[in-house]
Order: C-alpha cells, then structure tokens, then sequence
C-alpha cells in the first residue's frame, strides 16, 4: 500500500455532531480515547526494561560527534536524579528551573525531577542572556520561586541569575559556576544511589500531579505558567497513538531543533518519541540563514520516519534539496509524515513540498498540520487526510470535544479533553477567565468549516480574534486569512507578512521577504536595501499586489500597499515566538514608525492604485 494510503486507511473519523438552537456547534470522535498511563515515566521505564539497549536521544559534540544515550542507561541516570531533588526538599513550591537549551542532560533533568513529582519549568535561554533589566524572567521567578537552577554552563547564565534570583538559589551544571551561588556538579545528581525516598516519591504520583509548567511565549501580555499535569501529557500522547498508530509500527526516528520551552516540541514531540521507543536527534540548527547549515548537516546523516519545521524551515530545505542529491535522499529515506506549524504554509512551499515528496516516495508522504495551543497539552486537532491546500485544521482528535461558538459572522474555537490545563500556576482569576462556563477552554481563535455541508472534511483557522481590527468605514478585517492570502498571492517572493491599517480606509502590510527568491527575480546576488529595492524586484511585487488586489472582494480583503521588511524581525522584542511565528501585534507596536510610512511618502512602499 502507498504511504499517505496506509496513513488515511488508520484515520476512519465517525463524529459526534451537535447543533444548538443558538447556532453553538459541538464535534467529536465517535470513538472513546483508550486509556493510558499515570505518569510519562512509566512509559519510559517499559522501554527501559524491554529494549534497554535501544539509542534514545542524541546530541552533537564539540567535535561534531553524536553523544548517544540509550533507554536502559539514561532510566538509571533519571532515577539518580530523582533520589538527589527528593534529597533536596524541591516539590512544585520550589520546581526545577531550566535555563539551558535542549540537550542531553536537559532531557535528564526534566524526566528526573518528573519522575518524583518535582515540576521542571524550561524557559527560552533568551530571556536570561539579552541583558537589560530582564523583566519576563524577573516575573517568571516570582511565579514559580525555583528551589534549584539548571543550566548546562552556567558562566553565560550567571549574571541573570545573581541580578534576579540573588545567591540564595543552588545552580546545578556541567560546567561554569556562578559566584556566590551552591553548585552541585550535574555528574554527581546522575550518580546519586537510588533511595527509598526516591521510589516512593515515584509512587505517590497520579494523573493529577503537576509534570512542569510551560510559559506561553508572551504573544498576548505576560508570559503565563501554564500547569501540565502527567494526566495531560499521558493522555494527549493517547490521542497521538489513536490519531498516528503507524507510530506504534516503527519506533519514530525524529530530527527536531524546536525548543522544549514550547508546548510543540517540549510536550508533543518529545514524549511522542519517548512513549514509542523512539530516537531523538538534537539539531542543532535553526531556520535561519546562520542556522540552516547544521540542519542540513544532520538531516543528510539521519533519516527522520516523522519530521516537523515551520513553513519557512521547509522552504529552506527545498532550496536546498534542488542542489543537494545527498539530503534530498536521505531526507525522504524512511520518512512517513511531514507536519508544519508555527505559521501558515503559502501555497507555493506547499506544491513544492508535495511535487519533492511525490517525486521521491511512492504514493507521496502525507504533508499536514493540526491545532493546540500550551494549555492542550497541545495535541488537540489533526488532519489526517490528504489536501490539495495547505490550511486544513483536521478534527477533533479522539477524547476532543470542540465547541464552535457563533461571535458575529465568527465561530470561535473552544475545547474540553483529558489534556487541558487545570489552570495557571498561582493565578486564579486569570484560571476563571481562560473558561467558559461549561468547562470548555477559549482558545480566541475563530474555525470555520473546509466544507460547511460536510463537517467530516475539517476545519479551517479563521482568525484570531484578538489581532482583528476595523478599518475606517467600521469594516471588521479577519487577519489570520489575509495573511496566508496575501503570502499566496505574493507568489513565493514573501516568507510571511504582518497586516496593517487599522482606522485607514485600506489595508498594508510589511513584508517578510524570501531573498532567494528575490535574488533569483534580480538576476543579481545582492543583499539589503539593493535587493528590495532592485527595479526587476519592484516590478514583480507590484504586479502580484495588483493581482491580489484584482481578486480581492472588498477592502476588508485587498492590501494595496506593502513594505518589504529590511531589518530581520526581532525575538528579544517580542516580534517572533519561541515557535518561530510573527506576533502581528508586536511587529505594529515596534515598528509603528513603517507602519506610518506605508501610508505616506516613503519611497520604499509599494501601491497599486486600480
């Protein structure tokens, strides 16, 4: 049977489907979410004991090497872990702080802490190496009040934890210290004897017990600690074997560089692997042009069967695969689903992706994306089927209830299952507001069906509804749509836009460039303000915002000026997500000064006037 076959052939959705007289929408699987297990460590330690010597996890060396742990031994290592916290008092009063990136013994400490109840919390590395005054991790640190810090060197951390954390706080490392501070070499917490303590402390965990806390990246105010319990995680890994049983088949072998500060990755990915037997390659790269390197390096070694990137990350490597035989090849080797998020895929990275995959797997590789946010564990929607367009949101994965709510001409998006959130951590007013009164969590993003006389086929994002605004003439403008719109429309030559005219009586938008795509438009290998200011560049981007525009129905749907964006967008200013994605609102606050521009005189703005 061809891949994406076989895949479709295990995903036989029955719905549950409920319509209220107020317009309210409810959906869900049919079928009953099977049970699962107490706490993620137990499936850990059943791959330990049945395939002890199976790699689990791998890491890049100074010397470009991989550094391999394997289930058996690294299960002895978590219990050592386990049996120093309990001998330290920590307990979700006093939880782990994680500051480092994802590593090796990154994985260690946060499955050690788990495995006895004591919750880890991993920030983004950012918050304590940009300097400043630290504000998010100086409000981070009152919420969580850490009993120990985790940082794999300490010495980069060292004056972030002294200015917000003071002395008083041990700091576990591999190397590096911090004046002042008690430090307790990572080697010996890995080599601590196995104790009682330890065992019970294992035993008295339940579905109820709280795993760690992720922070939400900040995209909607302060970042938020978002409580997950082991129930959550053990349960949305439930509905990932339901939704993806091929995984069960074949341990999954998985290449992946997004952080484990984010609910994508340091949830979904990183127990999916763990809770299958599976193997988990470290990249050390990123979709950057400073980062894409090292992916590619590793991706031409290891043959991932799942494989996750944000659209911009797959739009490198398809720029790479057109020159490079090696990584094409062993890219799609074993490879059984590719699974965008972070931002919308344009059209044109989505027909070149599937033409590649086609090319180089019979019957093609199943090309798909789901939703979840870090208060669902996140696991929560997934298309299964195939699509000839990108966007398609899936159903409700099984144990999912989605309840789509009429808010004008909008459904908004809510949702119960197993794997939400009980809340967050010390801040239960924000916890009453984030529900509805039946329970349900309000993700504020509105759906709207892919087909609205066949529920079965998905559903589309519609927008969030949070980043909406009217424009002069009271016109509500959808911005989650446009953007992929326009991206589309654009042809290939925009990585992403932000979108723009609030109180205007027409719409702009600053553009994230795709320089090799413009270079290519130019003829010429240039870079900067030269680039985007080329005339042949100029001419295409008029030409598709014309095209845009001529197909648009209404102002609410037709941008008819644009800016390429000339500075790269900025984490540390709150412009992209740890998950890579743009938060619209914060490119318009940083850069209100463009913004304006678009609708003055600035010679790099690009109109259309029909």
């Amino acid at each position: 049977m061809a891949n994406t076959e076989r895949l479709v052939a295990f995903w036989d959705p029955k719905l549950n489907i409920t319509r209220r007289p107020d317009g309210t929408i409810l959906l869900s699987q049919a079928a009953p979410l099977a049970s699962y297990p107490r706490c993620i460590s137990d499936s850990f330690a059943h791959w330990a004991k049945t395939t002890p010597k199976a790699d689990w996890i791998a890491q890049r060396g100074p010397d470009r090497e991989w550094q391999i742990l394997r289930y058996g031994e690294a299960f002895d290592r978590i219990r050592s872990i386990g049996a120093a916290l309990v001998a330290l008092g920590l307990g979700p009063d006093r939880p782990v702080l994680i500051l480092s990136g994802n590593s090796n013994a990154h994985a260690l400490m946060a499955l050690g802490a788990q495995h006895v109840g004591v919750p880890s919390a991993a920030l983004a590395p950012a918050y304590a190496l940009s300097g400043g005054d630290y504000a998010k991790l100086r409000n981070i640190a009152g919420q969580l009040t850490p009993g120990l810090i985790f940082a794999e060197d300490a010495t980069p951390f060292a004056a972030a934890i002294t200015e917000v954390f003071g002395t008083d706080i041990p700091v576990a490392s591999l190397r590096g210290s911090v004046p002042g501070c008690a430090m307790y070499a990572f080697e010996t917490l890995t080599t601590t004897a196995h104790s009682a303590g330890m065992e019970a402390a294992n035993a008295t965990i339940t579905p109820d017990t709280v795993a760690k806390f992720l922070f939400t990246s900040g995209t909607t105010g302060t970042p938020k600690a978002v409580v997950q319990t082991q129930g959550m995680l053990c349960s949305n890994q439930q509905m990932v074997r339901q939704a993806w049983p091929f995984l069960t088949e074949t341990p999954p072998v998985v290449v992946d560089w997004a952080p484990w500060n984010h609910t994508a990755s340091g949830n979904k990915v990183f127990n999916m692997v763990l809770c299958h037997g599976g193997t988990y390659y470290i990249d050390d790269g990123r979709p950057t042009p400073d980062g894409i390197g090292r992916t590619i390096e590793t991706l031409r070694e290891v043959s991932p069967t799942w494989y996750f990137n944000v659209p911009l990350g797959y739009q490198m490597l398809l720029d790479a695969f057109e020159t490079d035989d090696k990584l094409r090849e062993t890219f799609f080797a074993r490879l059984q689903m590719m699974f965008y998020a972070g931002a919308g895929m344009s059209q044109p990275v989505w027909d070149r992706l599937t033409r590649a995959a086609d090319q180089m797997v019979p019957g093609g590789v199943l090309l798909t994306t789901g939703f979840g946010a870090t208060e669902t564990g996140p696991f929560a929607m997934i298309n299964c089927e195939r699509q000839e367009k990108s966007g398609n949101l899936g159903l409700p994965a099984h144990g999912v209830t989605v309840k789509l709510v009429p808010q004008g001409d909008k459904l908004e998006a809510r949702i119960k299952s197993p794997s939400i959130t009980p809340g967050y951590w010390r801040n239960p007013n924000l916890t009453a507001e984030a529900f509805d009164d039946e329970g349900f969590y309000c993700f504020g993003d509105a759906f709207r069906f892919a087909d609205p006389d066949d529920p079965g086929k998905g559903l589309l994002f519609d927008g969030r509804l949070a980043e909406n605004f009217k424009l002069a003439s009271g016109t509500w403008v959808a911005v989650g749509p446009l953007r992929g719109k326009l991206v589309d429309d654009l042809g290939g030559i925009a990585a992403d836009c932000v979108i723009a005219g609030e109180g205007h009586t027409e719409l702009g938008a600053l553009v994230v460039p795709d320089r090799a795509a413009l270079r290519e438009i130019a003829g010429v290998d240039l870079d900067g303000e030269a680039l985007l200011n080329h005339p042949a560049v100029r001419a295409a981007a008029v030409s598709r915002l014309s095209a845009h525009a001529s197909r648009a129905t209404g102002s609410a749907s037709r941008v008819k000026r644009m800016m390429f964006l000339s500075v790269p967008l900025d984490f540390n200013k709150g412009e992209v997500t740890d998950k890579g994605s743009i938060n619209q609102r914060a490119v318009l606050r940083q850069r209100a000064d463009l913004v304006a521009s678009l609708w003055g005189e600035d010679p790099r703005v690009i109109e259309v006037t029909s």
